[in-house]
């Protein structure tokens, strides 16, 4: 009878185990199963930047050519600083031609733009594109790559080093999926315009030659994903498939990054899945858009008595869709502001608390650019003042 007994609880047990909810993720915590077919991965809310599911984030791995990330960064900087434009017209070099992997198939001498070689970087990430870009911008690969490096410091990033542009395997060329998740962050948040090429599934080269090159993205979520809009593609022999993707749906975008997958098709499926897991358990509570006037202030000595404060990004505090809504409260603090200033010139920020607890701060900039008055501008103000009546001087 006792045998029986025991037997029956035993049962009794096990069968209560599975009446049981098993949770797959507790608060701050996601089964790694999530992607078991990577080496490392993390799943990034862009915004604040808050990772809500990381799996050895900080090992440091072969990425391939999510390298490449970087080497946009700095060309796209160039574009805004004016050093070179979208349509210059550039020269192929021989090592550029040289180079092997995915390409573009330049020629030695031939002629195409800034712009086509960023597509050809973006949609297929070519070698050959990044090379000639490094050349352009830095006179060499090896000045180029200095670039790339204290880009990364820059940044703060502790565990990535570059030792070439385009990701190709090399002794010493690593990083890991917390940084690469931050290189994507510092693209989507801060060079929008990068969507505008990751985006695109298809496209032409030299459209208007007789060399036309049809290009389809190597990053085929952008065509089977709902609002993925990028990012970048990565494989080699020592990386293996490597993807940073990014997607937004409502007010909410997610960066996805998986390394050292051993297949393609399953690299593509583990991203969805971490994409899926963040839209469906996360919510974006949105207090104010990007661009959406804060404040005006006035400006003394500007080309422009006053100027608008807008955020750079989103204002917004990422939430769990089973919690209750919150309310928050945001202060505004401004510095001072040297002229001239441009829009994204960093002026102040904007700090978001709930109850008085500070949750996250934004950067803010100003709605459009400002110069100062020359002395003969200023002379002018002056006078066009004092014939108004609104001249006044003090002895102060």
């Amino acid at each position: 009878m006792k045998r029986r007994l025991s037997i029956f609880l035993c049962f009794l047990c096990l069968f209560s185990m599975f009446l049981l909810p098993v949770h797959a993720e507790e608060e701050g915590s996601v089964d790694t199963e999530l992607i078991p077919g990577a080496v490392s991965g993390v799943l990034m809310e862009a915004n604040s930047g808050e990772i809500v599911f990381s799996k050895e984030e900080n090992k440091e791995v072969a990425v391939a050519s999510m390298t490449k990330m970087v080497a946009q960064i700095l060309i796209l900087d160039a574009i805004r600083e004016k050093k070179i434009s979208w349509d210059d017209v550039v020269t192929v070099s021989q090592n550029a031609a040289d180079m092997g992997g995915s390409q573009i198939y330049l020629s030695v001498g031939e002629k195409i733009s800034v712009r086509d070689l960023f597509k050809g970087i973006s949609m297929a990430s070519a070698n050959d594109a990044t090379v000639q870009m490094a050349e352009v911008l830095a006179g060499s690969e090896e000045a180029f790559v200095k670039l790339m490096n204290q880009k990364v410091q820059d940044l703060g990033l502790k565990h990535t080093v570059f030792k070439n542009c385009t990701g190709l395997d090399e002794e010493g060329h690593y990083s890991s999926a917390y940084d690469m998740a931050m290189i994507a962050r510092e693209l989507v948040i801060n060079y929008p315009e990068i969507l505008e090429f990751s985006s695109v599934y298809e496209d032409y080269l030299r459209e208007d030659t007789e060399n036309k090159f049809w290009l389809v993205n190597t990053n085929k979520l952008v065509r089977f994903y709902e609002g993925a809009d990028g990012l970048k593609t990565g494989h080699t022999d020592a990386a293996k498939y490597c993807l940073a993707a990014t997607a937004k749906k409502n007010n909410l975008r997610f960066i996805a990054i998986v390394l050292g997958e051993e297949d393609s098709k399953v690299r593509n499926q583990e991203v969805m899945s971490l994409l899926d897991y963040g839209f469906n358990h996360y919510q974006m509570d949105l207090i104010k858009s990007k661009d959406q006037v804060l404040k005006t202030i006035p400006l003394d000595k500007a080309t422009k008595s006053k100027v608008s404060l807008v955020p750079i990004s989103d204002i917004g505090v990422l939430s769990s869709k089973s919690s209750k809504k919150k309310e928050y409260d945001y202060e505004i603090k401004v510095h001072d502001i040297p002229l001239p200033v441009k829009k994204g010139d960093v002026v102040g920020e904007v700090i978001v608390k709930e109850k008085n607890k500070k949750i996250t701060t934004v950067p803010i900039t100003v709605s459009e650019s400002v110069s100062s008055l020359s002395f003969l501008q200023l002379l002018g103000r002056g006078i066009q003042d004092l014939a108004s009546g609104n001249f006044s001087f003090s002895f102060d």
